[in-house]
């Protein structure tokens, strides 16, 4: 409602994994992929249909451990999609095991004596792989929330709000209290989000005090804008009856 969009010019896709159901309860088009799958998918979608508003959401075991492979290279290429991470740093679906941005020593059924390595930072890989938006969230400040996906959204180019959404079954670590005492905001701080370097540094801070807010931003071309043969008409209506695809299919046999 606060962006004006019609329902149909709205896709959400969603992976594998407790946030997965999404684009059941929200009644706008939806695609349910497969584990890890969602930027592929959501790519495809913004590349054939430019019309659409395209929004992927994902699990943190989804995204970054599952479909670590798609994330450098959507905020390389600048697709203009919208990533929402649900970032509960364990696999609550699957009755929690660790994932790539549990909390080194975190104790779970498949890691009794503690995870081992460190946890991932999808922050600063967002920005070291030239992301032009990045973001981070807490499912406790709604409003804040709330207000950063409707910044994403109205970015041109790869957006990414990494979302900290505590599981309340099976993280007993990171809870909505943990988040609660140590969150703040960045636009509270006079954060520059023009400064990619700066954004760095905050994006390495952990413990006690911990960002939210708009890490980095900045225009920049998108990977559609490099594509001049889809510049004139979306994909899903150019005419392919004159298309003959037999010549192309022999050229490879």
């Amino acid at each position: 409602m606060q962006m004006g969009l019609e329902r149909d010019q709205v896709m959400l896709v969603s992976g594998i994994g407790c946030h997965g159901k999404i684009v059941n309860y929200v009644n706008v088009n939806g695609f349910h992929g497969i584990h890890g799958r969602v930027l592929p998918l959501a790519t495809g979608i913004e590349l054939a249909n430019p019309s659409l508003t395209v929004v992927g959401f994902a699990g943190d075991a989804d995204q970054y451990d599952e479909g670590w492979g798609h994330f450098s290279h959507a905020l390389r290429r600048n697709i203009d999609i919208t990533l929402i991470v649900h970032n509960n740093m364990v696999l609550g679906l699957t009755t929690g095991q660790t994932t790539a941005t549990s909390q080194r020593g975190f104790k779970t059924k498949s890691t009794p004596f503690g995870s081992i390595p460190p946890m991932l930072n999808p922050i600063a890989h967002a920005l070291v792989s030239n992301g032009t938006f990045v973001a981070r969230g807490f499912a406790g400040d709604v409003k804040h929330l709330t207000s950063l996906i409707v910044e994403a959204i109205n970015h041109k180019g790869f957006a990414l709000v990494d979302v900290f959404q505590p599981c309340v079954t099976f993280n007993y670590l990171n809870t909505y209290d943990w988040f609660t005492k140590r969150v703040y905001k960045l636009e509270e701080k006079g954060h520059d989000y023009t400064d990619r370097q700066k954004a760095l540094e905050k994006s390495f801070e952990w413990g006690n005090r911990i960002p939210i807010g708009i890490f980095f931003k900045e225009e920049k071309r998108t990977y559609r804008d490099s594509l001049p043969h889809l510049k004139g008409m979306p994909l899903t209506k150019m005419p392919v009856d004159d298309v003959n695809i037999i010549p192309l299919l022999k050229s490879m046999m």
